[in-house]
Formats: C-alpha cells, structure tokens, sequence
C-alpha cells in the first residue's frame, strides 16, 4: 500500500478537503501550539495540519509511512521510531481509518506524547458505507464509531478531555478522483453511501477528540 500512498501524494498536497476545514482549525487549537511547544504529525499526508501548526509557533515534526508525503521519518502510525514523551502533543487528521491497528497507533501516540493527543477522524455510519470506502479506497480499513474511539483512548491511558463532532463535506467527484476510482465502480459507491451524496456533495460526518496522559 505504500506505493499506492506514494502515487497519492500530490493529490493530497492539493486536495482542498484536507488544506481547511473547522476540523482542520479544531485539532490545531487542542494541539495548543506556541513557541516553545513541540508537536508531533502521525500520518502526516500532504503535511496541512504541520503547516498550521508550524504557522502558529509550534516545533513539528511529522511521520508518515509512504515515503512520497516527504515526512521527516518514515513510518507506521503502530511504530513510531521516537522515545517516550518525547513530544508535548501528537496530533493525527483524517488518517486513522487506513490503520491496521488503530488501538495500537493510538497507544503509541500516547506513549510519545508528554501531555495530549488529538485525533480526528471520519466515523462510522453504516457496513454498507464501510463497503463504498473500500470500494473507493483499497487502503481503507474502518471507520470507528465515538464509542469505539473513547474505548481507545481508555486503553491507551488517556482521558478525553474535548470532543467534537461535526459533518464535513466534500465533491463527491473530487473524492472519488483523489483515489483514481475507476468508472465502473463510481455509480455503486454512491448507491452504498446512504443517500449521503447531496448536489454533488459527499456528506463527512467527524469526529474530533482531545485526550490528556491519565
């Protein structure tokens, strides 16, 4: 899947959905960023939320396991090569659901982190919409409900402290097009999406969460 990433990279340099967006705004305001203050970028993609940070003060570093998002290290989210603590807060946007392990990402993003972890994600809806994600995207993996992601939190020793959750949107077109969908298979993910595709608009619906070490 790495070199699927690869491939990708550029598209989500440009990709509107990832460069904005309140989610965007949300993690970057829990992430607390300021001199001083060191963050950590997990699955980092086309680097918006680093570039965010670093625009408000905070020391980066970000880490991705495709090579071709041009991270600072290379690696999985499960497998972060950086001692205990090493870092204030960690912060991962709209990648989670890619992992094969989230339980043990979000472990080690605890593990690295002195204070919080924010993580954002889409949610789970539907099997039928988890069929038209994979469908799309042969790297997706699942979508986690808010239930199932404070059951990850707690097991990684963190308390959630904020949650938000919100409905982003996206061009549908635009979203098929990131993963090279192929045009057979369009019709059908939107048939799989619950009636969640609207004026040319994908329905996103969001979580955000802020946990501190318990």
């Amino acid at each position: 899947m790495t070199d699927l990433w690869n491939d990708r990279a550029q598209a989500y340099r440009e990709s509107a959905t990832h460069a904005s967006g309140d989610d965007l705004d949300l993690v970057v305001e829990w992430c607390e960023p300021g001199p001083g203050v060191n963050v950590l970028d997990v699955a980092t993609g086309g680097g918006h939320v680093a570039r965010r940070l670093r625009e408000r003060g905070a020391t980066v570093v970000t880490v991705d396991a495709a090579p071709g998002m041009e991270p600072d290290a290379i690696a999985p989210a499960d497998h972060l090569p950086f001692a205990d603590a090493s870092f204030d807060a960690v912060a991962c946007r709209i990648a989670a659901h890619h992992f094969p392990d989230v339980l043990a990402a979000v472990k080690e993003m605890a593990r690295v982190a002195r204070d919080r972890v924010v993580i954002c994600d889409n949610t789970f809806t539907s099997e039928s919409a988890e069929q038209a994600d994979r469908l799309r995207d042969p790297s997706h993996v699942r979508n986690y409900g808010v239930p199932e992601w404070h059951s990850f939190f707690e097991l990684a020793g963190l308390r959630v402290v904020d949650e938000a959750f919100m409905v982003r949107d996206t061009g549908f077109e635009d979203w098929l097009d990131r993963t090279e969908t192929p045009a057979d298979a369009r019709l059908r993910v939107r048939e799989l999406l619950d009636g969640r595709v609207h004026d040319g608009r994908l329905e996103l619906p969001t979580v955000v969460l802020k946990g501190v070490k318990a």
